[in-house]
């Protein structure tokens, strides 16, 4: 069975600033700790493609993929997919934004399968994002509320 994660953080921050920063994408480095890079490729209206290279893992690999995201501010969602795949036979991710009282709840939905080569199964994969999404959502929260604060 594919791989499925969902995550949500709430954000004490107004919805045009969490949009504004979350889809940023040349500043997502400063905004996660995970990525060392993230480099625009190609815009098309609320479209963008672009390269992510994370810091070093454990072992000093260094991993990087090709995305492509569609912002839909109207709809307040941005669907996403991995262009290269890696070791994933797909990756499909959904990010929604929600007004409530006194902020922004922030969700990510993420679908996907590994490959037979890859060297986590979906199970691992999927233990291995929803730890890793709790920890950058903490993280951008704090950011942006931080941001909010000053007035940014």
């Amino acid at each position: 069975m594919p791989g499925h994660t969902e995550q949500s953080v709430f954000i004490d921050a107004p919805f045009e600033l969490v949009w504004r920063m979350t889809n940023d994408v040349p500043n997502w480095p400063r905004l996660y700790t995970e990525y060392a890079s993230a480099e625009v490729l190609e815009r098309d209206g609320d479209s963008v493609t672009f390269r992510l290279t994370m810091h070093p893992d454990e072992n000093g690999v260094v991993w990087s993929w090709v995305s492509r995201r569609v912002m839909d501010l109207p709809g307040r969602s941005v669907r996403a997919h991995r262009v290269e795949t890696g070791p994933f036979e797909f990756m499909h991710i959904y990010w929604t934004y929600r007004e409530e009282a006194g902020g922004t709840r922030m969700t990510w939905v993420q679908n996907f399968q590994m490959k037979p080569t890859a060297p986590v199964d979906d199970a691992a994969m999927t233990e291995r994002i929803n730890t890793n999404s709790k920890l950058q959502m903490k993280i951008i929260k704090d950011r942006i509320e931080t941001a909010a604060r000053a007035g940014v």
